[in-house]
């Protein structure tokens, strides 16, 4: 498979579905369903408003308008939307917490080197 497909590509879990076990992709990943397992998305992962995650997630960016019970490690950046909430810890580069976002743990940043 080329890059050019390879960065298109996103797998989905619709609303309704229900998915448990661990799964890992090479590309982005969309969840709008109920998840719990593991997570491990090389590219970027939305939580849509109607998707549940309840377990360890790992990505290169995270975008989060449903709900997370369990940690999160976003490598580049992590967004909490307005109507999120995240019951666990996070560590990422970036953050950004919209008004309205429920946020319950703990918080490690790392620092850029080049500042």
């Amino acid at each position: 498979m080329s890059k050019t497909v390879a960065a298109a590509s996103q797998t989905y879990i619709c609303d309704g579905a229900n998915f448990l076990g661990d799964i890992k992709v090479e590309h982005d990943l969309r969840i709008d369903g109920y998840f719990k397992g593991t997570i491990e998305v090389a590219g970027i992962l939305i939580l849509g408003p109607t998707g549940k995650i309840e377990g360890q997630v790992q990505a290169r960016a995270a975008t989060i308008a449903g709900k997370i019970i369990g940690n999160i490690k976003g490598i580049d950046k992590i967004v909490l939307e307005s109507k999120s909430t995240l019951v666990g810890d996070l560590q990422t580069r970036e953050l950004v917490i919209n008004e309205g976002a429920i946020f319950q743990g703990n918080c490690s940043m790392q620092m850029d080197e080049k500042k």
